[in-house]
């Protein structure tokens, strides 16, 4: 089972990864997997790709690539049968997602061109059809452990299960509370960034080309190097004034500009598929003056007060008074960003922002450190301090410090079991053939034993 539980999780994250396009050329079937086929040449660029990322060669990983490859036509043969299809929209998405990381990858869309020996739009018609099966085996892996769940029975079992040379062991951990003031403009002061942001609409409105302009002068990074184009989203993705603007208007229209919390924008709608949009927009992002940041001063070092001398609770202050939505209405205290399925306030210090681990190491528990200037990872400059609730040792793993990370561990190897026992019932009904060259794999041992079985059949 443990060695398929690795099966699993590298299944998932090979694709998730970027693809290559799969030449349509009849070159050698390697495996069939009952009506479907797998292609030598498909897992040669797969290892074409893995030695591209600066991987050593190593002959045993298209036996991985076979077998992840078998996992996934076995997954989408049970999706066709249960009827779980993907829609054309998160097609797009995730093609998008993946070419922006590409063109990232590559230094930009011409270089990335030059690689493929193609243009954009060819590779992104290529690799559709590719992008869609893994969607969907996705999907249906999705629903093979849907009803998984662990009860405290299970979770005390699995930890008990454990020799006790074998628990593992945590570093040094911390709770900690922030608060978060960021400076607010009047009117006054973003009168000049609001500005801006008509002027370019005008020059859209007269003719000027969106993407062009979108490209010079768009304050947005994820979508200024692609003309200010964003992939199809719903009602619940965006800022609900983008929202609005995006899903009010016909395809060609132009909003007016208007705001929301990253800046000034203006957008222009593409398509409109369903409860589906694509819109490109040009974000103007008002710069901090100098009477701003003493305002966020002031009212910073007034919440400081109160708290210190206990005239409000942290927690209330926090969901009171913080600009920090990801802390605010979890009363001001910070998640584990490596951990957010089990949503546990326990954070180990090397995981820390080492700024932030500099200002809690010498903090006693219970104190707050004086507020500070700080700017956060979208270049955002504000005032914040710290509140240390919890400070445990390094010590070995336990039901009472470490529950919700023994539950979590505890649920993923029943996923694994589960998924695990439904490969092995599949791979015994479904017809699976192997080539020879690919004896010498002892990850595909299980999978050629099933083979033969079913072929005496």
């Amino acid at each position: 089972m443990k060695k398929f539980s690795v099966l699993v999780g590298l299944f998932l994250s090979v694709i998730s990864g970027v693809g290559f396009a799969q030449e349509k050329v009849v070159d050698k079937v390697v495996a069939v997997v009952g009506d479907n086929i797998i292609l030598k040449s498909e897992i040669d660029q797969q290892y074409a790709q893995y030695l591209m990322q600066g991987n050593k060669p190593d002959e045993n990983t298209k036996c991985a690539f076979l077998e992840n490859m078998l996992s996934q036509k076995l997954l989408t043969q049970q999706a066709v049968l249960d009827s779980i299809t993907v829609n054309d929209e998160d097609v797009d998405d995730e093609i998008d997602r993946r070419m922006r990381m590409m063109v990232s990858r590559a230094g930009g869309q011409d270089r990335l061109e030059e690689f493929l020996g193609k243009s954009l739009i060819q590779y992104k018609d290529e690799i559709r059809p590719e992008i869609r099966e893994q969607l969907v085996a996705q999907k249906m892996q999705v629903k093979i452990t849907e009803k998984v769940e662990v009860t405290p029975l299970e979770v005390e079992r699995f930890f008990k299960a454990f020799p006790k040379d074998s628990l593992p062991e945590y570093n040094t951990e911390v709770e900690i509370g922030t608060i978060v003031v960021y400076p607010q403009l009047t009117d006054k002061e973003k009168e000049v960034y609001k500005d801006k942001a008509e002027t370019l609409r005008l020059r859209v409105k007269s003719g000027d080309n969106f993407a062009t302009l979108a490209r010079l002068y768009s304050q947005d990074p994820g979508s200024a190097r692609e003309g200010g184009e964003l992939p199809f989203f719903d009602r619940n993705t965006m800022a609900k004034e983008f929202t609005a603007w995006a899903f009010k208007l016909k395809p060609g229209e132009i909003s007016p500009v208007f705001e929301t919390e990253f800046g000034f924008h203006f957008l222009q709608v593409i398509d409109r598929k369903g409860e589906q949009v694509k819109v490109r927009h040009i974000l103007i992002i008002p710069q901090n003056t100098q009477a701003s940041l003493d305002r966020a001063k002031i009212k910073i070092d007034s919440i400081y007060t109160k708290v210190k001398t206990g005239k409000i609770d942290f927690s209330n202050a926090a969901s009171l008074y913080s600009d920090d939505n990801e802390t605010k209405y979890n009363g001001g205290m910070m998640l584990d960003a490596e951990n957010v399925s089990i949503r546990t306030t326990h954070i180990p210090t090397d995981k820390l922002d080492p700024k932030v681990f500099l200002t809690i190491d010498t903090m006693k528990v219970g104190t707050y450190s004086t507020p500070e200037l700080f700017t956060d990872a979208r270049g955002k400059t504000g005032y914040r301090f710290f509140y240390l609730k919890s400070k445990v040792p390094p010590h070995k793993a336990n039901l009472d410090q470490d529950l919700p990370k023994i539950k979590d561990a505890a649920y993923q190897e029943k996923v694994n079991k589960t998924v695990s026992e439904w490969f092995e019932k599949k791979r015994k009904s479904t017809y699976i053939k192997i080539d020879k060259d690919y004896d010498h794999c002892d990850s595909l041992k299980d999978w050629m034993i099933t083979s033969t079985e079913t072929a005496n059949k």
